[in-house]
């Protein structure tokens, strides 16, 4: 009895010798494709701009869920874009050891509310863990640079490219919606010329024949 209780734990120990390094070599990491993204042009209220591609990358020999994120310096100079002027695609997917996602970035400018000035964020992406209550992040994270100018600008102009840029978003639907109308239009300055016109010559008729 006593030889099967130093057999078992001895088996034990032996196993827990073997699997321990692969154990403590397990990782979750995270790393980005490209270290910053600088916008050269001045961006413009009320435009929709379609930003370079984010790529993030499982670094560790874990899978996991990956989420995107904006971030800010803690005492940077530069303004701070609102988190609600991006959209991220996908903002959360699941990636295995040393697979990448490209995440496509497009950013709002706000017809109001945009300050002219440079601004900076980081394009964060952190790995997320299942929790009762949802999805949270873990505490490592990687992150892309942005550097972008916003030009002065009034709520006029802002309207003006906001319109402009949603026509040019959602082409060619906006360009056969804007036939669809203006044929529309067309149409009915033509009936009122013709009726208009068939008017005026029953009145001359009548004038005639009195």
């Amino acid at each position: 009895m006593k030889k099967a209780i130093i057999l078992f734990w001895g088996s034990l120990l032996f196993a827990i010798f073997l699997t321990g390094p692969f154990l403590a070599l397990a990782k979750i990491g995270v790393g980005v494709g490209i270290g910053k993204i600088q916008v050269d042009q001045p961006l413009k209220s009320g435009l929709i701009y379609t930003l370079p591609n984010f790529v993030l990358v499982n670094t560790g020999n874990e899978p996991s869920e990956y989420g995107i994120q904006i971030a800010y310096h803690q005492d940077q100079p530069e303004l701070r874009p609102a988190k609600e002027w991006f959209k991220f695609e996908p903002s959360q997917f699941y990636l295995e050891p040393d697979q990448s996602q490209l995440v496509q970035i497009k950013l709002t400018l706000p017809i109001r509310g945009a300050k002219p000035g440079d601004y900076f964020a980081f394009l964060q992406g952190r790995p997320l863990q299942k929790t009762e209550n949802g999805m949270t992040s873990v505490g490592i994270a990687a992150a892309t640079k942005l550097y972008f100018t916003v030009a002065p600008a009034n709520i006029f102009v802002g309207i003006y490219y906001r319109l402009g840029s949603l026509y040019k978003l959602y082409s060619p639907w906006s360009y056969v919606i804007s036939a669809i109308i203006i044929t529309a239009l067309l149409v009915v300055i033509l009936r009122r010329f013709f009726s208009f016109s068939i008017g005026i010559g029953l009145r001359k008729k009548e004038n005639k024949n009195e």
